[in-house]
């Protein structure tokens, strides 16, 4: 009878431990897809956040005041949307004395040429502070193109925008990078790169300019979740890169 309960009460630790260990599992692997990542504050000092009129009304002063330094915001998508709050958030985020981007959504299944002219045409006189950002990423994009033709789409309208004085730098993530960014430039005509990623490092030993490091961010004068990123460098980094930016224009 002894040896029966013993026999018994081991059963039902290994259960119980197999239970556990499965649990944690399942819990590591649901918090690894958590859309965001704590980031060091001393080493990346630089916040900022994008913004499109899917947010709503903003208060810039209050972000301004809570310590973001630089805002992306959108102004168009394909060959012939415009986001309807661009120009009301650009103004304010100029008179909150936000360092201001201004980004496009990237169809896959759009000309790049006809995609350059709906964006310069939305940037019209303006002139940001930081490269104009195309967003590339297959979330919310037409599944049947091939890599090839979204490389060259994206290169047509990378090279329109720089042949309008523009600096540009490309939004995306691991997996979009791997696939249209990484061999889809020459070394010497590679844009910056804007990561999204939720690892830290966000990008192996490959080069980034911004980090996309969360999705459920909250920030004063923004309703609801928001997009969190950080500049890869110091204070004075990020002054100097600035300055350049703005020099380039």
């Amino acid at each position: 009878m002894t040896d029966k309960i013993a026999r018994k009460t081991a059963i039902a630790i290994i259960a119980a431990t197999g239970l556990l260990v499965a649990c944690m599992a399942s819990w590591r692997a649901l918090r690894a897809r958590e859309p965001h990542a704590d980031i060091d504050r001393e080493r990346y000092p630089v916040t900022g956040v994008d913004l499109s009129a899917h947010n709503g009304a903003v208060c810039f002063d209050s972000l301004a005041a809570s310590g973001i330094d630089f805002v992306y915001l959108k102004a168009s998508e394909g060959t012939s949307f415009r986001d309807k709050a661009f120009l009301r958030n650009y103004g304010a985020a100029r008179r909150a004395g936000l360092a201001v981007g201004v980004y496009h959504f990237f169809r896959f299944d759009c000309d790049g040429a006809l995609q350059s002219v709906n964006f310069l045409k939305a940037i019209d006189s303006l002139k940001p502070d930081l490269p104009l950002a195309i967003d590339v990423e297959e979330w919310r994009n037409a599944p049947g193109e091939t890599t090839a033709i979204v490389r060259e789409r994206l290169g047509i309208l990378v090279a329109l925008l720089r042949a309008r004085g523009h600096r540009v730098i490309i939004y995306t993530n691991k997996q979009g990078h791997a696939r249209f960014v990484r061999n889809g430039f020459a070394a010497q005509d590679s844009p910056d790169v804007w990561i999204c990623s939720f690892t830290n490092p966000p990008l192996g030993h490959e080069a980034w300019r911004l980090w996309q490091h969360s999705h459920i961010g909250r920030v004063p004068g923004v309703r609801g979740h928001v997009d969190l990123n950080t500049f890869n460098g110091s204070r004075a980094e990020w002054a100097a890169w600035l300055d350049s930016c703005r020099m380039g224009q």
